[in-house]
């Protein structure tokens, strides 16, 4: 089991797009980098490449994980807590959407459901311990304005009826978000003053993340390309949340553009994000932070 006084950062999702500046940037930090990836060439790859940019003496990690598939969630939980004595930063950052049809992942769950939420919801409970074992931690959640789109179902989780690729995304990125929030609140709760916790928005960002979606996501991708983001402009904000001292005691926050930003939906009531948590905790098997 690794235990040092190096800082270590998990980030999901780090093989490409801004995931992977997040990981690079955090690395030339000084941050001891895991990388929790699905597909293993792509992880040794990025692996090598952040291990370029890293200090000397500082190891760059691979955990491989599909977030979709709760007992790989479980595994890689289990492989992280046996390794190391702590965990700084948590960068859930892993996100997509998927195509016309509705898909589903090994556990039934429809796969943007999974892999957006249900995945780091789980992921996050199982490294909870070793969060607060870190004087100063950070949990970082990558969501999108997309959630402005979102029409969330609690009868419907799954989109068993109406699936729409973008409209099961926009469900997902408002689910982060309130994810977020109410971990804020149970933190403050449960008198956790060294967890914090935010979202944000990166920004559109140009790259091959609507790939796997409609013809008319991808489109829409193409045409909008000029206008985007880049990966390294994307990543600014999750490094910003990830390290950056004047957000150290700021929890619960939405941010755009590294500045904090109100969120608008009606969905996101208290109410609403304690119904998600429970729903949450009874479709991933997993009590997390529950109360009496």
């Amino acid at each position: 089991m690794t235990a040092s006084s190096e800082k270590i950062v998990l980030v999901t999702g780090s093989t490409s797009g801004i995931g992977k500046v997040t990981a690079l940037e955090l690395a030339r930090q000084g941050f001891h980098v895991v990388v929790l990836a699905r597909n293993a060439d792509k992880a040794a790859q990025t692996r090598q490449e952040i291990q370029q940019v890293a200090w000397p003496g500082r190891r760059v990690d691979v955990l491989l994980c599909d977030l979709s598939d709760l007992s790989q969630v479980r595994r890689a939980a289990e492989e992280f807590n046996q390794r190391y004595a702590q965990l700084d930063v948590l960068v859930n950052n892993a996100g997509l959407v998927f195509g016309a049809e509705r898909e589903t992942s090994a556990n039934g769950h429809e796969m943007t459901f999974a892999t957006n939420h249900l995945g780091p919801f789980l992921l996050t409970s199982l490294l909870f311990d070793k969060l607060e074992q870190s004087p100063a931690a950070r949990i970082v959640n990558v969501a999108s304005m997309a959630y402005q789109f979102a029409k969330p179902d609690f009868n419907d989780l799954d989109a068993t009826c109406n699936y729409s690729p973008m409209r099961a995304y926009a469900n997902s990125k408002l689910f982060n978000i309130m994810f977020t929030q109410e971990l804020a609140r149970r933190l403050r709760q449960r008198g956790s003053h060294n967890v914090t916790t935010n979202s944000l928005h990166p920004g559109v960002v140009a790259s091959n993340f609507g790939s796997n979606s409609t013809w008319f996501t991808r489109a829409f991708y193409k045409v909008a390309a000029p206008f985007m983001t880049s990966s390294e402009g994307g990543a600014k904000t999750s490094i910003y949340l990830a390290s950056d001292p004047a957000v150290a005691q700021t929890s619960g926050g939405y941010f755009v553009k590294q500045q904090p930003e109100a969120v608008k939906s009606a969905f996101n009531s208290p109410e609403n994000a304690r119904k998600l948590w429970q729903e949450s905790e009874r479709l991933a098997g997993q009590p997390f932070l529950s109360e009496a």
